[in-house]
């Protein structure tokens, strides 16, 4: 007779231990270790079939492995299918991160909705934990996500759902959200380490036998990872965050993790009354707004994925408030990275700034990640601080080193065509190896290899 034991897990990183203990000593994190009883799994005899006859798996040679993924469905929604690669994969297992407000369970109610008019009649499963069917009913009308084929359940009970996925089989199953299901072989609180571990794998192993197309919506925790054993992120073949911030009402989507697709892509939407809407041409709405003449503005041509996109890059530095130590705030970049650029401009260009306090921001509260940030962060600080405004035509890219070069990036072509596209007349960019100004098909190209000869381009030489 099986006995019952019980060990400690920790509800940050998954890691067990026999006792607890004050400091998890996988990822040091203080007072997470919380117990739970632990059942062992129940011996199998012989070889047994998987769900619905399902023979096990069978080796064989990879040359008679089809090559192809599967049919894929499309959503109709552009955006979401870029980042998934192409479409949502037969049997593939996607989960959704998010923080609370951003918008995860709608847009997964439209696209539940726009999926379940494609696979009539087999139709889609919305699996809801938090909302009362009413609820979800009133959020579909207002989004206009109505379909017969959209089949809602309310339910936590993990074996009640595999129930009614084995009698209805539905192309698609969406819950909302893993953290609220629980199985009864495991004695623990729902979105424990245990539960959310147990039920992720039981709906996983069903969407892999039976070729579901399944998808978790994640709760996320201060950091901003999906709560719960890092595991969980290991077991779906897509990760994707829903970023933003909630002052704003443009969204991003982002793959960390994509099996079937490339992880650069991302998409691009506008909460709106009647939902999420696909924003098709970005740039234009960032640069919408951007003042005229206003020292402390440059526009960034960046690249997201294999999209390339026109920023605003804004600066504001200004005398230290009698602070112990100058300010400084990045809002959009990373915070080191500023601490470099404002360390090169000081050592390798002469500008002042070890007593000023000095405040980055990228308009539309977009996070831009890429070096090529670094040349339009320095120059619009060099602008702020010298109260010289960049020429409106202007667009600039280029990683800035720490000897006070500017290095190339990649993709220059799509970031030109974007430029050229909005109207923009020249370009400076990062060019280590010396190249000669010219003109291209209406934009002037000035290319430059140290950030002093980039800044007095932009009309921003130190006098």
């Amino acid at each position: 007779m099986t006995k019952n034991k019980t060990l400690f897990f920790c509800q940050e990183c998954g890691n067990d231990s026999p006792k607890w203990q004050g400091r998890c000593p996988a990822c040091g994190a203080w007072n997470s270790m919380v117990e739970e009883a632990v059942r062992p799994a129940p011996r199998r005899s012989g070889a047994s079939k998987g769900r619905k006859g399902i023979e096990p798996s069978r080796p064989r040679p990879i040359t008679e492995i089809p090559p192809d993924e599967g049919q894929r469905l499309l959503t109709g929604i552009d955006e979401f299918d870029r980042v998934l690669g192409g479409g949502v994969v037969e049997g593939s297992a996607v989960l959704l991160g998010g923080e609370p407000g951003i918008g995860k369970s709608t847009l997964m109610l439209q696209v539940a909705c726009r999926l379940a008019q494609r696979t009539a009649p087999a139709g889609v499963l919305y699996v809801t934990g938090e909302e009362s069917a009413r609820q979800t009913r009133m959020r579909a009308e207002r989004l206009g996500a109505f379909d017969k084929s959209l089949f809602v359940q309310c339910e936590t009970q993990v074996e009640t759902i595999l129930e009614t996925l084995e009698k209805t089989q539905p192309a698609v199953a969406v819950i909302d959200s893993i953290q609220t299901l629980s199985s009864g072989d495991v004695a623990s609180a729902p979105g424990s380490v245990s539960q959310i571990r147990d039920c992720a794998a039981q709906l996983v192993r069903v969407a892999k036998e039976t070729g579901l197309a399944l998808f978790f919506i994640g709760h996320v925790t201060k950091e901003g990872i999906v709560a719960g054993p890092r595991l969980l992120e290991h077991m779906v073949d897509t990760v994707l965050y829903f970023e933003g911030e909630r002052h704003f009402s443009y969204r991003i989507l982002r793959a960390v993790k994509n099996r079937f697709g490339s992880t650069n892509e991302i998409g691009i939407f506008e909460m709106t009354d009647k939902g999420l809407e696909t924003v098709a041409n970005p740039s234009e709405i960032f640069l919408s707004e951007r003042p005229a003449e206003s020292a402390g503005s440059v526009v960034l041509a960046a690249i997201e994925g294999t999209r390339p996109l026109l920023v605003e890059v804004q600066a504001l530095v200004s005398p230290n408030g009698g602070f112990a130590a100058p300010r400084r705030s990045a809002h959009g970049m990373d915070a080191r990275r500023l601490a470099l650029i404002l360390a090169v401009l000081e050592k390798r260009v002469g500008l002042p700034l070890s007593n000023q306090d000095v405040f980055v921001n990228v308009a539309g509260g977009l996070k831009i990640e890429e070096p090529a940030l670094d040349l339009a962060a320095a120059a619009a600080v060099a602008g702020s601080a010298l109260g010289r405004p960049v020429e409106k035509g202007t667009v600039v890219f280029g990683e800035v080193g720490l000897a006070g070069e500017i290095r190339s990036v990649g993709q220059f072509a799509k970031r030109l065509a974007e430029a050229r596209r909005l109207g923009f007349d020249s370009c400076i960019y990062g060019a280590p190896r010396r190249e000669k100004p010219r003109r291209e098909d209406g934009i002037s190209l000035h290319p430059a290899s140290t950030l002093d000869e980039a800044l007095r381009l932009l009309g921003l030489g130190k006098t």
